[in-house]
């Protein structure tokens, strides 16, 4: 395996491209390549496979998907309060924004992880990772609500992002007044997420 790290990073970031752009069926060596901007058989001298590769694209995903430590620490010296949730849900929300590519990306693995028993079982776990990390930080941050409000907020945050980041005029009007996606953050907060 070569062992320029540079040179993978830009491989992996070219397989999120690929990924987002065309799908699983897109992510073939041979297009990391084109897509990186190297000579064809580079992608091969540095991942196994395509699971291989696969997999370190989650990794990719979950580093450039996460929040940046000073906004967190910023954010972690207001009051544990909803508005201090509300307030890491519009950060969720702007990074997704943001990446939009990197959170394609992410739904292609998911729907890749469900036709591949191997991925699945990798990605369940990086997945699952992630949601015990959030029950740990809600729980450590002393933020209101328990392991049950942080799992509904989840899955409403998930439906939010699926449909703002893929079909946004899905949600135009469907609450009057209600703006997308930052008045609906809102909504989803005030409605899941308990006063202290």
């Amino acid at each position: 395996m070569a062992g320029n790290p540079e040179r993978r990073a830009a491989l992996v970031d070219a397989g999120v491209e690929l990924l987002a752009r065309e799908g699983a069926r897109g992510l073939t060596f041979r297009a990391v390549d084109a897509e990186a901007g190297v000579p064809v058989g580079t992608a091969s001298n540095y991942f196994t496979d395509r699971e291989d590769l696969l997999r370190q694209i989650d990794a990719r995903l979950h580093t450039r998907l996460a929040p940046d430590p000073e906004v967190l620490a910023g954010l972690l010296a207001r009051p544990k309060d909803r508005s201090l949730v509300t307030a890491f849900m519009h950060d969720l929300m702007g990074r997704a924004t943001r990446d939009r590519t990197g959170y394609l990306a992410l739904l292609e693995m998911r729907l890749e992880a469900s036709r591949r028993p191997e991925l699945r079982a990798s990605f369940t776990k990086s997945v699952r990772g992630d949601l015990d990390e959030a029950l740990g930080f809600h729980r450590s941050a002393g933020l209101p609500g328990g392991d049950e409000v942080v799992t509904v907020l989840y899955l409403a945050m998930l439906g939010l992002l699926l449909e703002h980041l893929t079909l946004p005029d899905v949600l135009d009007g469907v609450l009057p007044g209600v703006s997308v996606p930052d008045g609906l953050v809102e909504r989803i907060t005030a409605t899941v997420v308990p006063e202290a």
